[in-house]
Order: structure tokens, then sequence, then C-alpha cells
């Protein structure tokens, strides 16, 4: 059976993913006193004696905890942004292409995506590797999310009874243009640059949906919006990422439908000539933690599904 520790099962992301591997037969699940959550000797030990180890941990905290792994049979995954793009990491979007998956399975340092990003990655990485879009491309996002990818912080603000009324509203932030997301969704599509980013945090618990706008004219020359949809359906008709038709029934699309879920759904609306890409999930499930268990269950060789709540 396999040893499993989260470094940092405290925290919003450590936290879910304790609860998606609390009903495991498979797995054994190692635990610090709470006493000694931040003992580095303490979590050191438990990192090497590790089959597996979560590391749900800001990013030099993240890149501590590596430093610390000694034990050549440990694998981890890092929820931090602190790997992403390092070429020692595989990046752990199963989806992302045909073969990740099995990089994925056959790797000991994983970096689990960012929220944001899963979503972008999802709609535009395709579309440039079928060549529909150009590695040159401008390209815009925006992201509309739950309070509690902020963490235990800021899920404290909006929670507290005097809070400002500045939180009762939908609140942009990332205004510098350097979100720490944003390595990753260039690197991961193959883009020459960012995007233009503009998230939003807004005054519900979890769930976002992320949505790239485009004008037909920004495809290559020859593709239209009817082969956006095709390589897009064609990517994703898994049980954890798929490709849906329509939107909310009244037209509408909900940044919380799926909320407390692990899966994502991908849709393309607008016209043929104003197209919008979008992908919805739960920022702490396929934005998070799901993702993270997602990977777990490609490195023990079973269904990437099993513990997920889809």
């Amino acid at each position: 059976m396999k040893k499993v520790f989260i470094d940092g099962e405290a925290g919003t992301t450590g936290l879910r993913i304790r609860e998606r591997l609390a009903a495991r037969t498979d797995i054994e699940l190692v635990t610090l006193p709470e006493a000694l959550r931040k003992d580095a000797a303490a979590r050191k030990t438990a990192l090497n004696a590790a089959d597996i180890a979560f590391l749900c941990l800001p990013d030099a905290a993240a890149v501590e905890a590596v430093s610390m792994i000694e034990n050549p049979d440990t694998v981890v995954l890092d929820t931090s942004t602190a790997h992403r793009t390092d070429p020692r990491f595989v990046y752990g979007f199963p989806e992302l292409a045909a073969e990740q998956a099995a990089h994925i399975a056959a790797s000991k340092r994983i970096a689990v995506p960012g929220c944001h990003a899963s979503g972008f990655i999802a709609t535009v990485a395709p579309l440039v590797q079928h060549g529909l879009l150009a590695p040159d491309a401008a390209l815009t996002c925006h992201s509309v999310t739950g309070y509690s990818g902020g963490g235990k912080k800021m899920i404290a603000a909006y929670g507290e009874a005097n809070r400002s009324p500045l939180y009762d509203a939908p609140r942009q932030y990332g205004l510098s243009q350097t979100h720490k997301h944003l390595p990753e969704m260039t690197a991961m599509c193959g883009l020459q640059s960012p995007p233009i980013f503009c998230p939003i945090v807004a005054d519900f618990y979890s769930g976002m949906v992320v949505t790239v706008p485009l004008f037909a004219h920004q495809l290559t020359p020859g593709a239209t919006a009817a082969d956006v949809k095709a390589v897009l359906k064609a990517a994703y008709g898994g049980s954890i990422v798929r490709y849906v038709e329509t939107a909310d029934a009244d037209g509408f699309i909900s940044a919380a439908a799926l909320s407390g879920k692990d899966a994502m759904e991908v849709a393309v609306f607008g016209s043929e000539t104003r197209i919008l890409l979008t992908a919805r999930y739960d920022n702490l499930g396929k934005g998070a933690s799901g993702a993270a268990v997602e990977c777990m269950n490609l490195v023990l060789g079973v269904d990437p599904a099993t513990g997920l709540n889809l």
C-alpha cells in the first residue's frame, strides 16, 4: 500500500485533497501531529517516508520541501506556482496532449496547474496544437472565480460580519499584468507572449469560468468557428474534461455551476465572426485538489477519476 503525505494539509487545497483521499483503501495517509506540522525535521522525515508527497505550500516553502527530499522514489505533486515551468517537472494537466497522461504517470516530479491557467490552457492549447491559432496570437482572457482561491486570509475577509461593502460586488485584480499564472499559460499553450489577463473575484465560495474571446480573423487563414468547435470537441470526450454544446438554460453561464465538483466543461459560444471559448469548473476541484488527485491516480496506475466527485 502506497504511503501518501500532504505537506500543508491544513490549507484550503490540502484539506480538499484529504477529503478526496479519506475513503481510499489503496493508500495510507501519513499525518503529522498538529504541533509538528511546521517542524522541518518532522516534515523531512515524512516527505522521505512517503511514496507520494503533495505539497500544498507557498512557493518558497514548496521549493524548500523539494530540497528536503532525498528518497529517489518519492513522487512529488506540487500545487504551488514554484515549479510549473520548471523543466524538471511534468505539467499536471493530463488532457494537455495525447502523451501527457503517460508523462505524468512516469514522472517523480509533477507540477499541478494553477486554477486560472487550467481553463485558459484547456481552451487555447488544442487550437495552437492543431494550427488554428498561431503561436504569435495576441489573446485576452477573463476569469471569474470564487473567493476560496485566495486562501484562508481571503476566505476570512469575505466571511467577516462587518466587511467592506466593496466585497459585495465582483473585484478585478491582476491589474499590473504580472499574475503568477501567466508564465504557465504562455508556455503550455506554446504562445510567444502572454495574454492580457483579467481575473475577477466575486462573492461566492468556489467555482470559476474562464473566457477567451476571439475574432475569427485571429484564427489562422482558412480556419473557422466550426473548426474551433470540432477541435475542442475531439479533445475533450472524457469524464473529467468534457466538451458541452450549451450554456445554462436561461442563456447565462454560471461560474458556480460545478462548485464542489472535479470536472471541467469546455464550450464554444458566439458566432462565425465573434467566438467565445469557455471553461468552467471548481477552482478547488479541477483547478487545484481534483487535478492533484487525478495526477496521483495516474502515478498509481488506477482510473484517473478514482475518488473524484464528477
